[in-house]
């Protein structure tokens, strides 16, 4: 009898990532892309042998971490760094290089034991093409759970929590920061549904996409649109 498993992703990449890697390999394989696709899974999860999340926003509701083994993709090397926007966190600190961690999903975020881990790069191109990359290995990861069924391992060590970002973080910092953080800073916010770099100049927002950084110089796409919120010279 064939197993059960469940993929669910929000981004278009996800969808094409698990086409590519996990559709037609041994088992019975369902995505599930949007909250109604989800909910139908839910509704059969007892049937599943894991549920795999490759980018999801929204809660797992804790009765289904329990009815079925779920597994999420952590971008760090756990338990340092759990917690919310890893990749710019990352980046933020200097880091080049990372873990790709794949973990049981608890109700303590970020804290479920450890199936897999495998290196992943941060360097070059923006965040949006990192995160194709993590989605790709995710599923390569999600075919061996699937394949070898691991016993997740608990977590070692004391945990360094990372603040999820806010919007406002993402303004460009004023002085102090080379032409190579300023790259990093455009690069790492420049993904679907994430708040891109900014300055803000008098009544205009500039935001700034696709970065690349030459020798002396960083060239990156600019647009330019009125504040939303008043300026200190209009409170």
């Amino acid at each position: 009898m064939n197993k059960r498993y469940g993929v669910v992703g929000r981004h278009p990449w996800n969808r094409k990532h698990f086409e590519q890697c996990l559709h037609g390999t041994p088992g019975e394989w369902h995505f599930a892309g949007t909250p109604e696709e989800l909910q139908r899974i839910e509704d059969d999860a007892d049937s599943y042998r894991y549920l795999f999340f490759l980018h999801w926003s929204d809660k797992v509701p804790s009765d289904l971490l329990q009815r079925v083994e779920c597994v999420c993709f952590h971008m760090t090397d756990v338990p340092f760094g759990r917690g919310g926007s890893p990749l710019q966190n990352l980046i933020v600190g200097g880091f080049r290089e990372t873990k790709l961690t794949a973990l049981r999903m608890t109700p303590e975020l970020d804290g479920g034991p450890v199936y897999l881990k495998v290196p992943l790069s941060l360097e070059g191109g923006t965040a949006e093409e990192i995160y194709q990359r993590v989605s790709r290995l995710s599923c390569e990861l999600a075919l061996r759970i699937a394949a070898g069924e691991p016993l997740p391992e608990r977590q070692q060590g004391a945990p360094v929590v990372f603040r999820r970002r806010r919007p406002e973080d993402s303004a460009i910092p004023d002085g102090g920061a080379s032409l190579e953080n300023l790259f990093d800073h455009i690069r790492m916010l420049d993904a679907e549904g994430y708040p891109a770099a900014f300055i803000d100049h008098g009544p205009f927002r500039l935001t700034f996409r696709r970065a690349a950084c030459y020798h002396g110089r960083v060239q990156a796409d600019v647009s330019i649109t009125l504040r939303s919120e008043p300026t200190t010279a209009d409170e």
